[in-house]
């Protein structure tokens, strides 16, 4: 069953060709790679499938809805898409409880078993803005998996993590894909892409090549 639908996507910034013509039918429960080098087009494809970016002509579906027409984003979507977005002046618990609250889907509890799991003190008073950048990565992905989204696009989700952290986020996405979550990463980390992807995909002169 296919959940989301790339019908003949180009993106186009200041007549430069981003991406041309791409096309691409993406199965539910599945996990797809992406790979391509700096500046390719992944970060870009992200940003349309999430409805961050609108398209400069085709047609992205989110099952039978229209991205841009009939819904302006994916409804149940995690994310890791450029640089995260959190609040300096808090704790990193105190950031993934605000975000929480939208939804109310996630307990404190919950929250801090996850920062428990991957190395983070929940009870520390260390701000934000005080954070490693592997430290920041870490409450990214905790941010993108915490309510159990339909959808989860990582962009780069090993970046900045020790070996044992990159094994523990292997493990969670292999873990949220067994439970229907369809999965879309990209990584230059080549075993990312070998040992969780079902299909691989590269961009690579703006065009989409499966592998």
């Amino acid at each position: 069953m296919d959940l989301i639908k790339i019908n003949n996507v180009s993106k186009i910034i200041h007549d430069n060709i981003i991406l041309k013509d791409i096309t691409l039918n993406i199965e539910k429960g599945k996990i797809y790679g992406f790979i391509g080098g700096n500046g390719s087009g992944k970060t870009m494809l992200f940003k349309l499938i999430s409805g961050l970016t609108k398209v400069s002509s085709g047609e992205i579906f989110i099952g039978d809805k229209q991205l841009g027409k009939d819904i302006d984003f994916i409804e149940s979507c995690g994310a890791i898409i450029d640089k995260a977005s959190f609040w300096d002046n808090y704790t990193g618990f105190y950031n993934l409880k605000l975000i929480a609250s939208i939804h109310n889907k996630v307990s404190d509890k919950e929250i801090k078993d996850f920062m428990n799991l991957l190395g983070i003190d929940p009870d520390s008073k260390i701000l934000y803005k005080k954070y490693s950048l592997g430290m920041k990565q870490k409450l990214a992905i905790i941010q993108s998996l915490m309510e159990s989204p339909n959808i989860i696009i990582l962009d780069e989700p090993t970046n900045g993590l020790d070996d044992s952290s990159v094994e523990i986020v292997r493990n969670l996405i292999l873990q949220y894909n067994s439970k229907g979550s369809t999965v879309l990463i990209a990584s230059h980390n080549k075993d990312d892409i070998e040992i969780l992807s079902d299909y691989i995909y590269k961009i690579d002169n703006c065009s989409l090549v499966k592998l």
